[in-house]
C-alpha cells in the first residue's frame, strides 16, 4: 500500500472544505484514499467544485451547509456525515473566524462570534465525532501560528480563541488515547488563501515575520495534516505542529 492509498476505506469530514486550507485538506485527503465531506456557509458553488474534484480522484465527496458557530448545526453536520458515509474515521476542524482589531474596538457580538465558532463549534463537533471513531481515528484541529507567538496588537481574541484548542486537543489526546484515537493541532503561519493573499496590503509585513521570509500554501499545511490523518502517525497525540515558514523561530 503506497502513501497515496494509505487511507483507502476511510472517511473524513473537513470543516470550512470549501476553500483556502479547508479545500485543499479534503482534496489532499482524497488524494490519500479517503472518501471527504465537508462543510461550507455561503459558497455553494466553491463547496460543490471541491466536490466534484474529490470524485474525479475516484472517492466519494458530500459539501454540508453548516454554520460551525450554530450549536446544532456544528453537531449535525458529524451525524450526517456518520450516516451518509456509513462510518466517521478522521475530523479535521479546520473552520475558523480571523476576527483582528484593536481590544477596545471589540463588542460582546464579537466576543460571541469568535468563541462560538472557533471553540464551542469545535467542541461540539469533536465530543459528536467521538463516539463514531474507532480505533486509528483522528482529530486535527487547525490553529494559528499566533497561540505561540502575537507580533502585534489587534490578535487578542482571535490568539485567545485558537489557544484554547490547544487544552482541548491534548485533553481530548486524553480522553480518546484509550480507544486508539488520536488528537493533534496544526498551526499555520501566514498562508496564502484568498482570506489572506500574500499580496494584500499586508503581505509583505507578515512575510518578514516568518524565518524563510515568505507565505505558506495551503497545500504545505494540507501535507501535514495528510501525516496526521494516515497510518504513519499512529503513535502521535496531544502534540503541535507548526507550520508556519518559523514565526515562532
Amino acid at each position: 500500500m503506497t502513501s497515496r492509498e494509505n487511507m483507502s476505506g476511510t472517511v473524513a469530514l473537513v470543516t470550512g472544505g470549501s476553500r483556502g486550507i479547508g479545500a485543499a485538506t479534503a482534496l489532499r485527503l482524497a488524494q490519500h484514499g479517503a472518501d471527504v465531506a465537508i462543510t461550507y456557509l455561503r459558497d455553494k458553488e466553491a463547496a460543490e467544485d471541491v466536490v466534484r474534484r474529490i470524485e474525479a480522484l475516484g472517492r466519494r465527496g458530500l459539501a454540508l451547509r453548516a454554520d460551525s458557530g450554530d450549536a446544532v448545526e456544528a453537531v449535525e453536520a458529524v451525524r450526517t456525515t456518520a450516516q451518509v458515509f456509513g462510518r466517521l474515521d478522521v475530523l479535521v476542524n479546520n473552520v475558523g473566524v480571523g476576527l483582528l482589531g484593536p481590544l477596545d474596538s471589540l463588542s460582546l457580538a464579537d466576543v460571541d462570534r469568535v468563541l462560538s465558532a472557533n471553540v464551542r463549534g469545535v467542541f461540539l463537533a469533536s465530543q459528536a465525532a467521538a463516539p463514531h471513531l474507532g480505533r486509528g481515528g483522528r482529530i486535527i484541529t487547525i490553529g494559528t501560528c499566533m497561540t505561540q507567538r502575537v507580533p502585534g496588537p489587534g490578535g487578542t481574541l482571535y490568539a485567545t480563541s485558537k489557544s484554547a484548542l490547544i487544552g482541548l486537543t491534548k485533553a481530548l489526546a486524553r480522553e480518546l488515547g484509550g480507544r486508539g484515537i488520536t488528537a493533534n493541532i496544526v498551526h499555520p503561519g501566514p498562508v496564502d488563501t484568498e482570506m489572506n493573499p500574500a499580496d494584500g496590503p499586508h503581505g509583505a509585513g507578515q512575510a518578514a515575520m516568518t524565518a524563510l521570509g515568505r507565505f505558506g500554501t495551503a497545500g504545505e499545511v494540507a501535507s501535514m495534516v495528510a501525516y496526521l490523518a494516515g497510518g504513519e502517525a499512529g503513535y502521535v497525540t496531544g502534540a503541535e505542529f507548526a507550520v508556519d515558514g518559523g514565526h515562532a523561530a
